[in-house]
């Protein structure tokens, strides 16, 4: 079934990944780009420009009824960027859903974080807040929590795979390790796109298992 989806941060790292493979499934995506950022789009989107924290510059524009995902967040997150996570990450998250409310979207997907983790403490609490504003808001909504997305300029973790697939060899560290594991980005867009197309029933939260379990299922 072809979805209506209005996409925030999609001229990002995760967001034109997402948008090139709802587009070539046929759905309709509307995104949000700042003036000047809209070549980054990938074809096939319309666009919207605008500020993702400009309370109603941009709302009409988003389609009544549709599925709203939002993927605004501070570029490449450490533990020094408290003050943006709360000034762009957070407040990013009162705008959006006061634009999906006003449209009466039928679905809310909010990219949180895996937890609990020993780092990124403040940006683990500030996506805790922001699933916890989206539950408020929404009935129906998805909560997608990776830790980290391998891809093109994203792969500085990648040595590691050896580790995480020991570790989870290890009954101790494996819950740990499965809930903290890398995701390719073609796995998280992929299973991004399930997100998407399901029949939403309550809130969901999927974590990195599940993610990678509806990228398997894509891919099958």
């Amino acid at each position: 079934m072809q979805r209506n989806v209005f996409v925030t941060g999609g001229t990002g790292y995760l967001g034109r990944a997402l948008i090139e493979r709802l587009v070539a499934r046929g759905h309709a995506v509307t995104a949000l780009a700042r003036p000047g950022s809209e070549a980054r789009l990938p074809r096939g989107a319309r666009t919207v420009l605008g500020a993702a924290l400009a309370q109603g510059q941009w709302f009409e524009h988003v389609p009544r009824g549709c599925v709203f995902v939002h993927l605004i967040g501070t570029a490449h997150p450490a533990p020094w960027k408290a003050r943006e996570f709360e000034r762009v990450d957070l407040a990013s998250v009162g705008v959006a859903l006061q634009a999906a409310r006003r449209a009466h979207c039928a679905h809310f997907v909010y990219l949180s974080v895996a937890r609990p983790a020993p780092l990124m403490r403040a940006y683990q609490a500030l996506r805790a807040e922001g699933e916890r504003r989206v539950a408020a808001a929404f009935d129906r909504a998805s909560f997608v929590r990776p830790w980290y997305v391998l891809g093109p300029g994203h792969r500085w973790p990648a040595p590691l795979l050896p580790l995480y697939a020991l570790a989870e060899r290890v009954p101790a560290l494996r819950d740990g390790a499965r809930r903290l594991g890398l995701v390719r980005l073609s796995e998280f867009s992929a299973a991004l796109v399930a997100i998407v197309e399901r029949e939403p029933d309550g809130c969901a939260v999927f974590d990195v298992p599940a993610i990678r379990e509806l990228a398997r299922a894509k891919a099958s």
